[in-house]
């Protein structure tokens, strides 16, 4: 068992928002990553795609979840199971944007619409 500390959080930074990683293989030596995303009101995450399953659960502000060409609006409370392979991107709220935990197997690789590999995020790692 590890006991990762909140100092000793990983940060990573995207013109979308901030991803706080709280476990992953390099952090606490976890076979799944958890981390937290904060979204910036009304930022726009990129469309891709993952090649594993991911769960998001809202815990403050709202967002719209663009999810294998439906669309969801999710707020404070609610969680999306985003299945592999399957497109999504989500926008946050334009006055309050998000906080959401999302969680995925570690090593979870990201790709473009057109499969372009993007490897594993550095907050998956």
């Amino acid at each position: 068992m590890a006991v990762i500390r909140g100092a000793e959080a990983r940060r990573s930074e995207t013109p979308a928002g901030v991803m706080t990683t709280f476990a992953s293989p390099t952090q606490g030596g976890a076979s799944r990553s958890l981390w937290k995303v904060e979204a910036r009101p009304g930022a726009v995450g990129p469309e891709h795609d993952f090649d594993s399953e991911q769960v998001w659960s809202w815990v403050a502000g709202a967002a719209t979840v663009e999810l294998g060409g439906e669309t969801y609006s999710v707020a404070a409370g609610d969680t999306v199971v985003m299945p592999a392979r399957t497109l999504r991107r989500v926008l946050a709220d334009p006055a309050d944007g998000y906080t959401a935990v999302v969680t995925a197997p570690a090593g979870a690789r990201a790709s473009s619409p057109d499969g372009a590999d993007f490897g594993v995020p550095p907050w998956i790692v």
